[in-house]
C-alpha cells in the first residue's frame, strides 16, 4: 500500500510539476497596459514570475504578499511579473488588478505560450525566480515560502 502511495505520488508530482527547465525562456509577454515586454530584456536583475488565475483562491491570497515583497526589493533591483492563465478572462485580470492595486507587472497569456515556454505550467500559483544571469534558481508549484524567497532574492540582489 505505501509503494503505492508513493508510486502515485511520484507520477502526479511528474505530470504536474513544469518541466525541468534551467534558463529562463525567450518569451515576449503583452501586459496589461500594453507593453511588449520580453524577458530578455531584464537580464541583470533578478525576476520573480508568477502563473496565476483570479479563480485560484491561493494566488489571490498571494497578492498582498508579492506586493510587499515588490514594495521592498524592486527599488533594489527586483522584477516581479504576474502572467495570467490562458483560461482567465482578461477583463477579470483587469479588475482583480485593480482591486488590490498591484503594482508590478501583469501579463495575459492568451493561447498559453507562456505557460508552455516555462514548461508546460498547468496550476496556480507556480512561480519561478530568475537570477540576473538568466538560470532559474527557484520553482515553486503552490504558495509561496515568502522568508525563503525574500533571502533567496536579497542574495541575489547582492544585499543583506
Amino acid at each position: 500500500m505505501l509503494f503505492a502511495g508513493t508510486l502515485f505520488g511520484l507520477l502526479a508530482y511528474f505530470w504536474l510539476a513544469p518541466d525541468g527547465l534551467n534558463t529562463r525562456p525567450d518569451i515576449g509577454l503583452m501586459t496589461l497596459d500594453g507593453e511588449e515586454l520580453q524577458l530578455a530584456s531584464l537580464q541583470g536583475r533578478p525576476v520573480l514570475v508568477t502563473f496565476w488565475a483570479t479563480t485560484c483562491d491561493s494566488c489571490v491570497s498571494e497578492i498582498p504578499h508579492l506586493i510587499e515583497l515588490y514594495d521592498e526589493l524592486a527599488p533594489l533591483g527586483l522584477e516581479v511579473i504576474g502572467i495570467a492563465m490562458d483560461y482567465d478572462p482578461p477583463n477579470r485580470v483587469v479588475a482583480m488588478r485593480k482591486v488590490h492595486n498591484i503594482p508590478y507587472r501583469i501579463a495575459l497569456d492568451i493561447h498559453a505560450d507562456a505557460a508552455r515556454a516555462f514548461g508546460n505550467v498547468r496550476l496556480t500559483p507556480t512561480s519561478f525566480l530568475i537570477a540576473p544571469d538568466g538560470r532559474i534558481v527557484y520553482r515553486k508549484t503552490g504558495v509561496l515560502n515568502m522568508a525563503r524567497l525574500r533571502e533567496d532574492i536579497r542574495d541575489l540582489l547582492g544585499a543583506t
